[in-house]
């Protein structure tokens, strides 16, 4: 085929920032985020992501998001899923490390050095009262206004919902774990 295909590269008249919610009970929720942040990094915008839930166990994406250094910061602040059967840590450790991550995420808005920000699980963190409804209230208000700003987890609340410009749910149709199949690396983790 000789045909050329013109692409043209779409600038809009106002850039703003976005809050977006990924929520649901199926797989992806992670992933879609991470997908924004190579799309982001593909138009030179720089992408801040601190994981909440995750940490115990190795996930490939903190190897992959290595590569995309120094436009991709990935940040996993947790002891892994707190209340998942297996996992050692109390309760109070896991909110410890949440309000580690939430100070972390006030110097982020305060530096203002990203233009994306991915907190990542950061739903079921308010869920598990890991953080306070306020406390993400407040990363939400003092969010710059040019920031894009994407929350991922199951169970996102209805308040921060309404604050949201995008709000997309990942609804489990049939996953591989309910015929016993194992966890499988660069698909599940």
């Amino acid at each position: 085929m000789d045909d050329e295909i013109t692409i043209t590269k779409f600038e809009p008249k106002k850039k703003q920032g976005l809050i977006v919610i990924i929520t649901g009970n199926g797989k992806g929720k992670t992933t879609s985020a991470m997908g924004m942040a190579l799309r982001g990094c593909g138009h030179g915008l720089k992408t801040t992501i601190v994981q909440f839930m995750k940490g115990d166990l190795y996930s490939g994406e903190w190897d992959g998001v290595k590569k995309l250094e120094p436009m991709v910061k990935l940040y996993h602040t947790g002891k892994g899923f707190c209340g998942i059967e297996g996992n050692p840590f109390p309760h109070s450790e896991h909110r410890k490390n949440a309000q580690e991550a939430i100070q972390l995420i006030a110097t982020i808005l305060k530096d203002d050095d990203c233009d994306t920000l991915v907190l990542d699980e950061i739903n079921n963190a308010l869920q598990l009262k890991l953080v306070d409804l306020d406390q993400v209230k407040d990363i939400l208000a003092r969010r710059p206004e040019h920031m894009h700003l994407i929350l991922t987890g199951r169970d996102a609340h209805p308040e921060i919902i309404e604050f949201a410009d995008t709000v997309s749910e990942v609804q489990e149709i049939k996953h591989a774990y309910r015929k016993e199949i194992e966890p499988q690396p660069g698909i599940d983790f």
